[in-house]
């Protein structure tokens, strides 16, 4: 397929980016290293106003190598980083790359059995967590290959005198506050730092085959699967984000990081961006809109990378106008389709640029953007990025398709992963002669602009975050009363999508809407439960009995059809 690949997309780069990078063949820990080096009095990140220069990271993240390295990590083990943005989840990401080990970015909203499913297929040895979250680690411990817990709190890189009364604001909030009982295996993530030496661990990585990052997902089959990128694959994304921004001050931004680290898109567009360009990342734990509102004004963010959720929640807040966001240089949306109204308004109000990219997490995860400075057509995914290559595999021909004709996006490029871990038939499914099969389904206009028209997926996009029907409908099918179940992803004016479940009771049996929430807060984590359940007597289904779940997404998209008209015309 390589004579075929046409790229009338590069008809449209400006003069300023250019259609092949030199990439780095250097680990990723190396660009916080060059920042100590080269800036080591500079703000990197600025925390709930604490800051931290770049020389202080790295001396805590040179700290905490050595401390796993007591611990008995070495090249090649993995570490599993359970944290909110944080200054803890900074230096133990680049302190876990600095002994050769690979990150497993674990998101601290699961539930004791997605923790353990985790733990358990990539053989994590160690955790980092904030100590809210350690009686579910402790609950499924013995289950797992960990040997060791390194616990921290919030209140460990608050400056004074906030340290002193986060305490008494958590005992509030919470109503309890969590017992730490640290031993041989339950470690303080602040006594480690403070007992360890910063001394350079000799290591000798491969860039372009070692891993960094074992960045878990889901799929059609609802089972989650771990994303192999090296560093090189970390690097080059990193690199094209930063070259396709080319009328930013480089090294003197100020990064708003309100996505989560634990996402492999806030990891890039926030943290490795801001370490690798030099530039400082203001953290915030999470999205609050009154929240970011005070911090863009005061803290002067140029740079917002977010999700449309994000830029939902600030637009509509009934005090946005007593902000000034006139800072705002470019926000840099992805994870869900961005709406043209939210486009339009958010620019209005900031003045900067809003732009809507795609990626996926195979492909670390960026792979087209709307130009920041230059033609953005309505609903467009944008454009390739440098040096990747994306074609529509046709489903007729098998061949690449002509302008204008639906297909899955292929793609193929220097971000894209190793493959999936110990699952080497899952990889070879989802590569097609060396390009990678994103699932989506789209197609590329006469001028080389991409859209996204379905999913051929059945995942649920709400709030960024990926949900996987799969996994929502094996814990309903776990109810005694439940006899078939069917989630699918509807119309959310907030989150994009939101859960429904369609549900077939046992005969005789009853349940109650108030009932399944109870029964899934236990068993999923809160963005994944159902909003709303739908009791139904049968469910459309196949002459040998599979379940139409496109029949139902179909209805409820004339429901909402039918709804917008009906609004319109009152």
């Amino acid at each position: 397929m390589e004579e075929a690949v046409k790229r009338p997309w590069l008809e449209h780069y400006p003069a300023e980016i250019p259609v092949h990078i030199e990439y780095d063949e250097k680990p990723l820990q190396e660009y916080l290293k060059a920042g100590a080096q080269q800036t080591p009095d500079k703000t990197l990140l600025h925390f709930m106003g604490k800051e931290m220069t770049f020389s202080e990271v790295y001396d805590e993240a040179l700290r905490f190598a050595n401390s796993l390295r007591k611990l008995g990590v070495v090249k090649g083990d993995r570490v599993a980083i359970m944290l909110a943005n944080s200054p803890q989840s900074v230096i133990s990401y680049y302190g876990t790359l600095m002994t050769g080990a690979v990150v497993v970015q674990t998101n601290p909203l699961y539930v004791e059995r997605e923790i353990e499913h985790q733990m358990v297929d990539s053989g994590a040895k160690v955790i980092v967590c904030m100590d809210l979250v350690y009686p579910r680690i402790m609950n499924i411990f013995n289950k797992t290959k960990l040997e060791h817990v390194i616990v921290t709190e919030i209140k460990d890189y608050l400056p004074f005198p906030k340290n002193l009364m986060y305490p008494f604001v958590q005992k509030k909030k919470y109503a309890f506050k969590v017992e730490v009982k640290f031993n041989s295996k339950t470690h303080s993530f602040t006594k480690l730092i403070k007992t360890a030496a910063p001394d350079k661990i000799p290591l000798d990585v491969d860039a372009k085959n070692d891993l960094a990052l074992l960045q878990y997902t889901g799929g059609t089959t609802g089972a989650a699967k771990g994303v192999m990128l090296t560093h090189f694959n970390l690097v080059a994304n990193t690199t094209q984000c930063i070259r396709w921004m080319y009328q930013i001050d480089h090294g003197n931004e100020v990064i708003l990081c309100a996505l989560p680290f634990f996402h492999v898109y806030g990891m890039t567009v926030g943290m490795n961006f801001s370490v690798m360009d030099g530039s400082k990342m203001v953290i915030l734990p999470k999205f609050d809109a009154k929240q970011v509102l005070k911090v863009i004004e005061r803290e002067k963010i140029t740079v917002f990378p977010g999700a449309p959720t994000m830029y939902i929640g600030l637009i509509n807040n009934k005090d946005v106008q007593k902000y000034d966001l006139s800072s705002v240089k470019l926000c840099i949306s992805g994870s869900a389709p961005l709406p043209l109204e939210v486009q339009q308004r958010f620019e209005a109000l900031t003045v900067g640029r809003l732009s809507e990219g795609f990626g996926l997490t195979e492909a670390s995860p960026v792979t087209h953007f709307n130009l920041m400075w230059g033609k953005r057509p309505a609903g467009s995914i944008g454009l390739p990025w440098p040096d990747t290559d994306v074609a529509i595999l046709s489903a007729e021909t098998g061949e690449e398709a002509e302008p204008g004709e639906v297909g899955e996006l292929m793609i193929r490029g220097p971000q894209v992963m190793k493959g999936y871990w110990n699952r080497p038939e899952d990889t070879e499914a989802v590569f097609h002669d060396g390009w990678l099969l994103t699932g989506d389904m789209g197609y590329m206009d006469e001028e080389g602009f991409f859209y996204i028209v379905d999913r051929k997926k059945d995942m649920i996009l709400a709030g960024g975050f990926n949900i996987y029907p799969r996994e929502i409908e094996e814990v309903l099918y776990e109810h005694e009363a439940i006899q078939e179940v069917v989630a699918i992803g509807v119309p959310d004016p907030y989150r994009g999508e939101t859960v429904k479940a369609f549900i077939v009771l046992k005969e005789g049996c009853q349940a109650t809407e108030k009932e399944l929430d109870e029964f899934c807060r236990k068993h999923l984590s809160a963005y994944k439960v159902p909003r709303i359940y739908e009791f139904r007597s049968e469910l459309p289904k196949t002459m040998v009995g599979k379940v139409l779940r496109r029949v139902l997404i179909e209805e409820e998209e004339r429901l909402a059809k039918a709804g917008s008209k009906a609004k319109k015309s009152s």
